[in-house]
Order: C-alpha cells, then structure tokens, then sequence
C-alpha cells in the first residue's frame, strides 16, 4: 500500500503543503502552555490539592469554579516540564530509528501518539478529581508525536533541489509556530466549546495524519540530493524504465531536472567517490560542537522557562505581589493575564518569518565566494588568464564563519535584551518582551544546525579545511545537543518551585540569575571569531592569499 519514491516524488508538493500545516497544528504545540494552563485549571485540573472555597452557590447553567493554588500550579508544570523534556530528548533515539527504519513508521507512530494524547486529555476532563494524573501521560504522548512528525518532516526537503533551504525554513518555522494551537484553541474554548468536544475533534484530526502518511508516505527514507540521479524527463510512451538507470551522470538536484531515481540505482557510483573519514569521538570532542552545546542548553532553558512561568510573570505585574480577596478582583486579573497570553500564542507565528531570516544570514554572500584554498585554481594556471569576477574573491570557510559570528552574535545580543525587559516591571513592555522571545526562539535552532554544517570538527592543533561535519554526525550531533538541552531545561521546574514558594511570586531575581547565565552565549562566536583568525592565518602562512586564489567556477575557458 506504500508508495514507491518514484510517486512520492511525483506528490511532493501535497506532501509539502500537508506536512507544514501538520507540524503547525500539530508539532509543538506544547509550546503554547501558557493558553493550556488557563484552560486546565479551569477545568479543575489538581484542583483537588487546593483547600476549598467558600463560594457563592452557583446554578447547574453556570460552569463551575474550581479552586487554585500554587500547589496546583507545581503540578501541573511538572507536567508540562515532562512533555517539553520528551519532545527535546527523543530527537536522539528518533534519528537512530529513522537511519535505521525510514521516516514512514516513526510519522505512523507519531500520529497515533498525538491521537491518544488527545484522547487521553478528554477522558481525564471527565473526572479530574481522580484522573488528573492522566494529564502527564498525555502530555508525554503529546510531545513524542509531535517531535516525531516534525522530525520526519524535516527529510521533505531533500526532494526540491535549489527550493531545499526553503522547504527547511518552512518545516522548521511551522514547528516553531505551532506554539500558536493552544491559544487558538483557548479562544474556541472561551467561546463556549466543551474542552472534551475540542479534544476528541482535535484526536479525529490527527487521525488524517496517519491516513496521509500510509497513502502518500514511502517505506524508503528520502535521499539526499547527492545521494541521488535527477535527470531530465525522457517521454517513452508506453515503456516502463523505473528498473533502470536512466543516466550514469549524477547531476544534483540544482541542475532543475525533475526525474527522480532511487537512491539503490546510484548507490555504485556514490561508493567510488572517495571520503575522509571522520571518526566520531573527534566530532563529539570538537571545541564547536562543545561549545555549541553549551549555548545551547543555556537558551532552551531560558526559552522553555519564561513558557512555563509567563503565567505567574504576568500576574506578579498585574497584582504587585499583593492578595486580591474579592472574585471581581481575581476575575480582573485573570482576564488581563489572559488577554496577555493570547497575544503572546499569536506572537508565535512570527517564526515562520525569523527562521528564514536567520537562514538568510547563513547564507549571506557564499554564493560570491570561492572554495578552499586546496581546492581553489591559481589565477596564472588559468587557461586564458582572464578572471569574470573580482579578483578579491572571499574564501567560503572564512565566509561560513563570519556568518555564524554575526547570526549567533546578533541572537545572544537579542537575547540579552529579552532578560532586560524581563527584569521591568512595565506590563506593556512585556510586548516587546513576547516578540524578543519568539524572534530568539526561531534563530537558535536553526543557527544551531547551520553551524554544524558551516564549521567541521577541528582541535586548535590542527585546523581543518573541511566545510562542515560529516554528514553521517548530522544526525547524531543534532540528536545529542537536543537531548543535553533538553536536560538543562529540566532546571526550570526548580526556577518555577523557587518563585511560587520562597519568593512569593516575585520572578525579579531568577530573571537577574538567568540574565547573567545568558552572557555565556557570546563564548561561542568568541571562539569561532578566534578560530576564524587561526584560519585566515594559515591561509596566509600557505601562501595562498585571496589575490592567488580564484574558484574553477570563476575563470572563463
């Protein structure tokens, strides 16, 4: 019943458009936990833990009015502690399984997980007195689905040739956004929809990603472009040649030929191409890779952190930290707060513009530039000793690099100011501050893998010209910086625990600790700066200065 990649290819923009939309509603929404948080405790979510009110008798017409506490909100980011965890940390196990199996089953069981949550989620809703604890194991499936569709949307793009950067912007900035479901949600709940209606509609839906993917998805994983034959379309009318080798050249999917061949018909001629090989503990031990572990770590617990505190941050600002007794009072302040936090959920899709920013920085002037000085055609060799283009070409390493400077640079710089305005206890600047964090939260993932594949594994003894990790790390370096990110944010449990309890709601301190743990991240394009000098001196101290060297690509026959 699966296709083969011959009719993937053919349904690639369906799959496309489908799989954007399915990692918008349906990736990261966990994300969006400020909304869910609103609506769980409304619904009496741990309300149980709470000492009971006195209230006002209400009629069987009115919805009930659970009570609330700071024991309820522990809880209940516990959970989300959990499910933001388990939709970091699997990325590892995730990318051994798809080497291994393809990307068909793990979206299948993606699907299925997010059903379940779903599902999950409206049961509990029956009675939460005595299921509430379902709620963990909900939000555990929650966030393995999604990561698990997100993760195989990402190897989409391979089949897309010169649109393959926007495919990936796209992926990524659609599961950035997704933190904008829950928001959305919120509003049909506030207006009127029963929470066990949205749920068991929202389980229904997930059920078509799992149809989508057995009718259109193939058991073979899609190959990279290199890994691949495109050749330009031959009509045979009449002749089947899918059990053939169409061509024996290997033109890459840049060329704009629209063929697709399989990744087994090439498979002969991309065994003689020679590779150096890069063990992985050289990798793992490289001062980019540690040092990107560590900015990393930091940011996600920054990011994750004020998602699960915005809440109690927001209310803080309303109240000044002081009791309000009366239900007109507490009604005031849980309308401001909500209306804060919707505005914050629809601030999320401005992901699908910052992360094709960024990737835009990335990649800014490498078409301009040369390849490596090894590489590279001495201007005297040349044929007719005339050169089409400048005679000062940029090497692209040295390129590579200074744009991984300016876009990790410019992200802790915003990053920086986001905990400045977190320190200010001004609520309309809390505008600035959502959009500061939905900006950052866009760039660092996809810096991050642009990074691995812009500077290779290196030590200071000995620089390599190489452009990039091998590509056989990719999936084994993302997997383990997601997992050691997700296990620094595990700290914001104690953050939040440290608010709600010794400093009664007053977030001012653990933003000014956080503030200063953040300037950690300029270590990173420090070392790339310094790394970027040793290189350019090399450059020099070979002989192979940018007035010697021009590109094959740049010289006229």
């Amino acid at each position: 019943m699966a296709p083969t990649l011959q009719q993937a290819y053919r349904r690639r923009w369906w799959m496309a458009c489908t799989a954007v939309l399915e990692n918008l509603f349906f990736s990261a929404v966990l994300l969006g936990w400020g909304s869910l948080l609103i609506i769980l405790k409304n619904e009496g979510f741990y309300s149980s833990m709470c000492p009971a009110e006195s209230s006002t008798n209400t009629t069987q017409d009115e919805q009930r009015r659970w009570p609330g506490c700071d024991q309820q909100d522990e809880m209940l980011n516990l959970g989300f502690t959990i499910g933001s965890f388990v939709l970091s940390a699997t990325t590892l196990p995730l990318g051994i399984l798809m080497d291994r199996f393809g990307p068909r089953p793990v979206r299948l069981v993606g699907s299925a997980c997010f059903t379940a949550s779903c599902t999950l989620m409206a049961l509990a809703s029956q009675d939460v007195e005595a299921q509430s604890p379902l709620t963990f194991l909900a939000l555990s499936l929650n966030g393995f689905g999604g990561i698990c569709l997100t993760f195989t949307s990402l190897t989409l793009p391979n089949m897309f040739g010169n649109l393959r950067s926007t495919l990936m912007a796209l992926m990524i900035g659609s599961y950035a956004s997704s933190a904008i479901t829950f928001p959305g949600i919120k509003l049909i709940y506030d207006a009127g929809v029963a929470f066990v209606v949205i749920m068991f509609t929202w389980s229904g839906l997930a059920c078509l990603i799992f149809l989508n993917c057995t009718l259109n998805w193939p058991i073979e994983a899609f190959p990279a472009p290199e890994e691949v034959n495109y050749t330009k379309k031959i009509k045979l009318s009449g002749l089947a040649l899918d059990h053939k080798r169409l061509s024996q050249k290997a033109p890459s999917l840049e060329d704009g030929s629209d063929a697709f061949m399989s990744p087994q018909d090439v498979r002969g001629t991309s065994e003689n191409l020679p590779e150096r090989s890069v063990p992985l503990r050289e990798s793992l031990c490289s001062p980019t890779f540690l040092w990107s572990l560590l900015t990393m770590g930091m940011t996600q617990l920054r990011i994750i952190f004020y998602m699960a505190a915005v809440n109690k941050m927001l209310e803080y600002l309303v109240t000044g930290g002081q009791e309000h007794e009366t239900n007109e009072q507490q009604q005031k302040v849980a309308e401001t707060v909500g209306f804060y936090t919707s505005v914050f959920g629809a601030m999320q899709l401005l992901c699908l513009l910052t992360c094709p920013l960024i990737g835009y920085i990335m990649d800014w002037r490498i078409k301009d530039c040369v390849d490596a000085p090894t590489q590279g055609t001495v201007l005297g060799d040349a044929r007719d000793g005339v050169a089409t283009k400048s005679i000062r070409p940029r090497y692209c390493k040295i390129q590579k690099l200074t744009n991984a400077i300016n876009a990790f640079t410019l992200t802790n710089l915003l990053l920086v100011g986001f905990g400045i305005t977190c320190l200010i206890n001004n609520l309309h600047l809390q505008f600035v501050t959502f959009v500061l964090h939905t900006v950052v939260r866009g760039f660092f993932h996809s810096a991050c893998g642009s990074l691995y594949a812009a500077v290779g594994p290196h030590t200071p003894d000995t620089p390599r010209l190489v452009d990039g990790f091998p590509s056989n790390h990719f999936g084994t370096l993302t997997g383990l910086q997601s997992l050691i990110s997700a296990v620094f944010a595990l700290l914001q449990q104690p953050l939040f625990m440290a608010i709600v309890g010794p400093l009664k709601g007053e977030p001012f301190w653990v933003n000014l600790g956080l503030l200063l743990f953040s300037l950690l991240g300029f270590l990173l394009p420090s070392y790339l700066f310094y790394y970027r000098a040793r290189l350019q001196k090399e450059y020099t101290a070979n002989g192979m200065g940018p007035l010697k060297v021009l590109s094959g690509s740049e010289v006229t026959a």
